[in-house]
């Protein structure tokens, strides 16, 4: 990591990147660990999925998310901290009607930072799952009522 100041309506190397719908601005990245600013519209979500190797937070600025946890949901609002320990299953949901703005973060880094880079821009749902299964991110297939 370099010494300096990331500005607030800046993200590194001047990236932002859409993914899922969402905006991402990378903030910090070391081998240690990756943290960047989120936007989450409203009715989007991160489908449920796993981290094997990282784990996850997430600090909420303004407005709600639900977390689910499987079939164990949580409702997370304005200062509120969600924890997400590698190996766990989780997914976010944005069902308040309003975007949330808030801060998330990984550690260690791994590829997350490189797949965000991949993922800006991508709508196919199996291209999403086959470039996340290659960065270590692990999607759970849709329950079978969907």
């Amino acid at each position: 990591m370099e010494q300096g100041i990331t500005k607030a309506s800046e993200g590194i190397e001047g990236k932002s990147w859409n993914v899922v719908g969402q905006t991402y601005v990378p903030k910090l990245l070391s081998t240690d660990a990756f943290i960047w600013d989120a936007i989450i519209p409203a009715d989007t979500f991160v489908p449920p999925h796993i981290h094997p190797t990282q784990d996850e937070w997430i600090v909420i600025l303004e407005g709600k998310l639900e977390i689910e946890f499987l079939d164990d949901v949580h409702q997370a609002g304005p200062g509120d901290t969600v924890r997400m320990p590698r190996g766990v299953a989780h997914g976010i949901f944005n069902r308040s009607g309003q975007s949330a703005k808030c801060v998330f973060g990984v550690a260690p880094a791994r590829k997350l930072f490189d797949l965000f880079t991949l993922l800006d821009g991508v709508t196919d749902p199996a291209e999403l799952v086959r470039l996340s299964a290659l960065h270590e991110v692990d999607f759970l297939p849709p329950p079978a009522d969907a």
